[in-house]
């Protein structure tokens, strides 16, 4: 007898359509016979008389085919830190913005729900960086992210040098220096003049962010290099953010260390008519409303 089969369910509990879209999501999964576990600090948000919301335990969320995340990139992000160690792929459903790392849009909840009970979806990893702070030699963080690590001004301009694989590239005045994944291409990165890159693409961007300088274009550099910015020292301090969500206040003379992650982050990817296996096209045309009128496609000969 096969064992039952276990989803964990993630939302942002500061919404309240958040909340009722997962009490929805959570309603059918049981229907159809499946566990359902949301984490121990959502359960009291999301429960509602007559149905019994069950707090995910340490076993649950290692042994757990999937996790759906019901929010925007925000949430998504926050779901990954859960996750990422015992390798649940992550399901997203935008209910925020833009949401370029979700699967699908809220209006299709139903589907998705359906493809989840069919088994009716694929995995992707996603490549990750590592990050490393170190002082003098002497380490002071570690940690990761999925989009980027950003090395950010504290109140006035940083004065950096950028190193690749050892060697001094470039030094700059600036507001700040993104190392971001190509799944980050589109996020922090992109808002400071970075280039889309497709996400299956392995590589690192490196963007110097607001630098005063006349050689500081984002580069797209490989997926093997060292890449590391180091303060200089009896200069202003700094900040590191990774994926906006975990802060590390960096003093003059610290060095930023980021190479590729050891452990992906998962994506599932619904199969189907409708959702989605959407081209990455088809997404940057409807996350940022490109022109396409006119467009004719490829003419073929009768």
């Amino acid at each position: 007898m096969n064992a039952k089969r276990t989803v964990l369910i993630t939302t942002h509990t500061g919404r309240p359509a958040a909340v009722e879209s997962a009490r929805l999501v959570i309603h059918r999964l049981l229907a159809e016979g499946l566990n359902v576990r949301v984490p121990a600090d959502e359960a009291e948000a999301v429960a509602e008389p007559g149905v019994e919301v069950i707090a995910a335990t340490a076993s649950d969320a290692a042994d757990a085919e999937l996790m759906i995340v019901l929010g925007g990139d925000g949430t998504l992000l926050r779901a990954a830190e859960l996750v990422r160690p015992s390798g649940v792929p992550l399901l997203g459903v935008n209910l925020g913005h833009v949401g370029f790392l979700a699967e699908a849009e809220v209006e299709d909840l139903t589907e998705v729900v359906d493809r989840v009970v069919e088994s009716h979806y694929e995995v992707e990893e996603r490549m990750t960086i590592d990050v490393v702070v170190r002082v003098n030699g002497t380490v002071l963080a570690r940690t990761w992210a999925l989009n980027e690590a950003s090395v950010e001004k504290r109140d006035r301009m940083l004065e950096v040098v950028a190193e690749i694989d050892g060697r001094p590239l470039s030094r700059w005045g600036c507001d700040g220096v993104i190392c971001a994944t190509t799944t980050g291409s589109t996020a922090y990165a992109f808002s400071a003049g970075g280039p889309v890159v497709w996400p299956e693409v392995e590589a690192l961007l490196l963007v110097p962010n607001s630098a005063h300088a006349l050689f500081a274009r984002p580069m797209v550099i490989s997926p093997r290099a060292r890449v590391a910015v180091e303060i200089l020292p009896e200069t202003s301090a700094g900040i590191l953010w990774c994926d906006g969500r975990r802060r590390f206040d960096l003093p003059p003379g610290a060095r930023v260390e980021v190479t590729r992650g050891q452990i992906p982050v998962r994506l599932a990817r619904l199969l189907g008519v409708h959702a989605t296996g959407v081209p990455f096209t088809d997404r940057l045309v409807a996350k940022f409303g490109l022109p396409v009128e006119g467009w004719r496609g490829r003419v073929r000969n009768p």
